[in-house]
């Protein structure tokens, strides 16, 4: 049977904004981006993304303590994170993603957050999504 696998990620997306850019400002390398808005004309707007995530953790699956371990990672850069939000006009969320084992014997994860990360995300304004699948069965 397949096991449970799950990640964190923090994401920065909006429309018209290069996400090297986000990088350059963060000083902070990330795990992905999507840079499809960069150039987009403006009647036609196209979102780009900038995205740290944790890795992809299988069997034992603790979103609490892979947001926690997210949150150190850019905790330091909040004031950064505050201002190309602003001057950029982005949208800040973390990200849940669960793919969930049809195994009955198999515990589903907890997930929740800590008084840290929801701390931190209120004070940059993120929002939460979670997205979640079942496995497929074998």
């Amino acid at each position: 049977m397949a096991s449970n696998k799950g990640r964190v990620y923090f994401a920065l997306s909006g429309y018209h904004f290069n996400p090297d850019n986000i990088t350059r400002l963060l000083g902070i390398e990330p795990t992905s981006v999507d840079a499809s808005g960069a150039g987009s004309r403006l009647d036609k707007p196209v979102i780009s993304s900038w995205e740290l995530s944790t890795e992809t953790m299988t069997d034992d699956v603790d979103v609490y303590d892979l947001t926690n371990e997210l949150i150190k990672q850019i905790e330091p850069a909040k004031d950064k994170i505050l201002e190309v939000i602003k001057s950029h006009n982005l949208s800040p969320r973390i990200g849940v993603v669960l793919i969930l084992s049809v195994d009955k014997n198999e515990p589903a994860p907890d997930v929740g957050f800590g008084a840290r990360a929801i701390r931190f995300l209120a004070e940059i304004g993120a929002f939460i999504n979670v997205d979640y699948k079942l496995s497929e069965r074998i």
